[in-house]
């Protein structure tokens, strides 16, 4: 059994001072597939700790310094690791990093780490590069399938796909997170066979969300957004047992704004 957790742990000093490092123990995967680093390569290590192999892209540019990075921290070897999702311009962004894992019975899982842009509180041009990636994100997977191999995303898309992934729909329907053109990119990629492997184990909704605002009753009304994913090609999809998002038993219990995503498969 594989155990893949996902989370966007806005900021890995944050997270473990709110209280990450017990629930990692507990949870034990065998990826951990983190967003929002915001942190170098040895400040990530000396948090993790362990017998971890680490692939981490961090920003190197300006406007994402301070803000993204992702990473990949395996407990199986890594044979592999590439950063860049395409264009030039996206890279150096912290935003994109794929590690070829190498499983018990010999064969490779290509785990991707995403972040993608809010495009929110920004001007229409942040929205447009949100849009520029997205595109950049269907032909960098597109290619990784080429080859018939196992792959798996993960991340925080900051989209919602569906009125069951955020309570606040009707009012977010202008909104960047919840607009056709973003929604309308999410149904073009599960019609092209990947698996929302959390709404595939989360029933039909409403919820379960993933994402709450620090702010007011957000977490404590569950008014929340299902933004954090594992998205799966067909074969590996076969493979899942289970998908489920970690919500934390209460407020003050959190260590990120967003709760892990968690999935078993059977390898």
């Amino acid at each position: 059994m594989l155990t893949v957790a996902t989370v966007n742990v806005n900021g890995i000093r944050a997270a473990y001072r709110r209280g990450m490092a017990p629930w990692l123990a507990e949870i034990d995967p065998d990826l951990l597939l983190m967003q929002e680093v915001r942190a170098t390569d040895e400040v990530l290590r000396d948090h993790l700790g362990g017998d971890w192999n680490i692939a981490h892209a961090e920003p190197a540019i300006d406007g994402h310094k301070g803000r993204a990075g992702v990473a990949v921290a395996s407990r199986r070897p890594i044979k592999d690791v590439r950063i860049d999702v395409g264009p030039e311009r996206f890279a150096d962004t912290g935003r994109w990093v794929e590690a070829d894992v190498v499983l018990d019975d010999g064969s490779v899982l290509t785990a991707v780490s995403v972040y993608v842009f809010t495009g929110e509180f920004e001007t229409p041009p942040r929205q447009e590069e949100k849009y520029a990636f997205l595109d950049a994100m269907t032909a960098r997977l597109t290619e990784l399938r080429a080859d018939g191999r196992h792959v798996l995303m993960c991340g925080d898309l900051n989209i919602a796909h569906r009125e069951e992934d955020l309570k606040a729909w009707k009012a977010n329907r202008k909104k960047s997170g919840f607009l056709p053109e973003e929604r309308a990119w999410m149904d073009r990629l599960f019609e092209a066979g990947w698996v929302d492997l959390g709404r595939r184990f989360g029933g039909e909704g409403p919820g379960p969300y993933s994402w709450w605002s620090w702010r007011g009753k957000a977490f404590d009304n569950d008014a929340g957004w299902r933004i954090d994913y594992q998205i799966a090609s067909p074969g590996f999809a076969e493979l899942a047992t289970g998908c489920e998002i970690h919500r934390a038993p209460t407020y003050a219990e959190r260590w990120s704004d967003h709760a892990p995503v968690v999935a078993t498969y059977e390898i």
